[in-house]
């Protein structure tokens, strides 16, 4: 079995799992309960956080402004124009 090496807490401020890190109005990619099994991602923006512990293994679960409702898998980097950084 590989060894998994331990995540830096820049690493989990990236990909969700830290509470402070995610903000109302900012944009994320998350993985609903439904989509888990393929890892299928759905962009939108925070409406609300709706995890109140400071961190989660599996990521910090969220509602979006269109209503879905999963953990955040990546917080997606934007331009200052509201474009996606690439």
């Amino acid at each position: 079995m590989a060894e998994r090496k331990p995540e830096s807490s820049a690493d989990n401020k990236n990909h969700g799992t830290c509470r402070d890190a995610i903000r109302i109005g900012l944009t994320v990619d998350i993985i609903q309960k439904k989509d888990q099994h393929s890892g299928k991602l759905t962009r939108g923006r925070v409406q609300e956080i709706l995890t109140g512990s400071a961190t989660h293994p599996h990521g910090i679960k969220v509602r979006l402004e269109d209503g879905n409702v999963g953990r955040v898998a990546v917080i997606v980097k934007m331009n200052e124009d509201g474009t996606n950084k690439r």
